[in-house]
């Protein structure tokens, strides 16, 4: 199920389904404001999304009504994270699927926010994205890619191509071959959290869309492998048909190298495997739809393209 696209003039809801958007720095608030409303959107904020408490959150309850509210509204035509966080699963339980279902429209924002775009798709079969929060369109690092690709995926119906940006220059190829499929994924370390619910997403057939971000200092590339490790020993694993690494943080010290050390052994040597490629807590940012479908050419070359969103 595909949500009806974005116009200029229809409304925005701003929720905090994890962090709380006092969270987000003043400068970027002002400068991602700005931009959707030159765009032309009408951009609101529900009413608990400026509770906080000890963990920089609100209650299950307030995060949970504001959900429920930005579905329910008639009004509001897309509902978009102000920024990650960590306690995102928190509320799944909570979560009114039938009224999600009823009123299906965009859901975006990436990080922590992996947990609740996944759980959407897996409980509603409606496509969610991963896709820039309030606090990233703040960020002006090649603003116009993050907009460009938020542009196709959510505003026009149509397939398109996604091309390296200035600052990943180029992707690399880990492994050779092609598929297509329905993608699945965003941050790895998040993703997991939902094994063994309700939550989780098949992950048969699927293409993985997975990043992450260093909170693990000299740890990460141990803690990223292990993470990689654990998602592919879920049952129907086997089957998927292709993995898009994004691309990391310079701290995270990933290379070529070291992610064909990380996948030998794992995965079949016969599904195309790609790095470097622009989403994950780097800017900019391309946007990508849970539940879509992607097709992946990597040979000496990589054409990756997004066919349904």
């Amino acid at each position: 199920m595909i949500p009806q696209k974005l116009n200029p003039e229809d409304e925005i809801r701003i929720i905090a389904p994890s962090s709380s958007l006092t969270r987000v720095r003043p400068d970027i608030y002002e400068s991602a404001f700005t931009f959707l409303k030159d765009k032309g959107f009408n951009v609101t904020f529900s009413k608990n999304c400026r509770e906080t408490n000890m963990f920089l959150s609100s209650s299950i309850r307030s995060r949970v009504d504001d959900i429920h509210e930005a579905f329910a509204d008639k009004n509001v035509k897309a509902v978009m994270a102000c920024i990650g966080g960590f306690n995102a699963n928190e509320i799944l339980p909570y979560l009114d699927y039938e009224l999600i279902r009823a009123n299906p429209k965009i859901l975006c924002g990436y990080s922590d926010i992996t947990a609740l775009l996944n759980a959407v798709y897996a409980k509603t079969g409606l496509v969610t994205y991963h896709a820039p929060h309030l606090a990233a369109l703040g960020f002006l690092n090649e603003r116009e890619y993050t907009e460009k690709y938020f542009s196709e995926c959510i505003m026009s119906d149509a397939s398109f191509a996604v091309t390296p940006s200035v600052a990943s220059q180029s992707y690399t190829v880990i492994q050779k071959g092609k598929c297509e499929g329905e993608i699945i994924g965003g941050n790895l370390c998040t993703l997991n959290l939902l094994q063994g619910t309700p939550y989780m997403p098949e992950i048969e057939n699927r293409v993985l869309f997975l990043e992450d971000d260093n909170i693990m200092g000299d740890y990460f590339l141990c803690e990223f492998d292990r993470n990689l490790q654990s998602l592919l020993q879920i049952s129907g694993a086997d089957t998927i048909r292709g993995i898009v690494f994004g691309r990391f943080d310079e701290s995270c010290k990933m290379t070529e190298d070291i992610v064909k050390a990380i996948v030998k052994d794992k995965v079949s040597p016969d599904i195309p495997i790609v790095f470097g490629v622009d989403f994950g807590h780097v800017f900019p940012m391309f946007s990508f739809p849970i539940g879509g479908r992607v097709r992946l050419s990597v040979n000496n070359s990589i054409d990756l393209k997004i066919i349904e969103h």
